[in-house]
């Protein structure tokens, strides 16, 4: 049964589902996932078993991967810098927040560090 709550949030998160359908990465892990379970379904355990027939599987799967890496090349290159930039721009930000915590602590420490300012109460009308 669905809660009020779970119905509020209900477009919040297909909204979320959307978008990350639209990330390649995510559409072809879908694709994958689904290619694995129909592929489960018409070949069943028996075909896969037999080692010929495994090895001509895996070398369809390792040529169609190749050729769409070398089709793709630019956007995966492209796809790869960025995720790496932005692991180094997090990387850099983390560092530099905890280089404000240690300048933060040791400030309390030698006992540098300012009262805070007294709150002022508004009169009760």
């Amino acid at each position: 049964m669905m809660t009020e709550e779970m119905m509020k949030q209900m477009p919040h998160m297909m909204n979320q589902a959307g978008q990350m359908m639209s990330k390649p990465v995510a559409t072809g892990a879908m694709m994958a996932a689904t290619g694995f379970a129909a592929g489960r379904g018409l070949l069943g355990n028996t075909l896969l078993r037999n080692p010929l027939a495994l090895l001509a599987v895996g070398a369809a799967g390792g040529i169609a991967a190749g050729f769409l890496l070398f089709k793709y090349q630019k956007e995966i290159v492209e796809g790869l810098s960025k995720v790496s930039g932005m692991g180094k721009d997090f990387a850099l930000n983390q560092k530099e927040n905890l280089n404000d915590l240690m300048a933060e602590a040791e400030e309390k420490l030698e006992g540098r560090s300012t009262p805070p300012a007294p709150a002022t109460e508004a009169p009760a009308a």
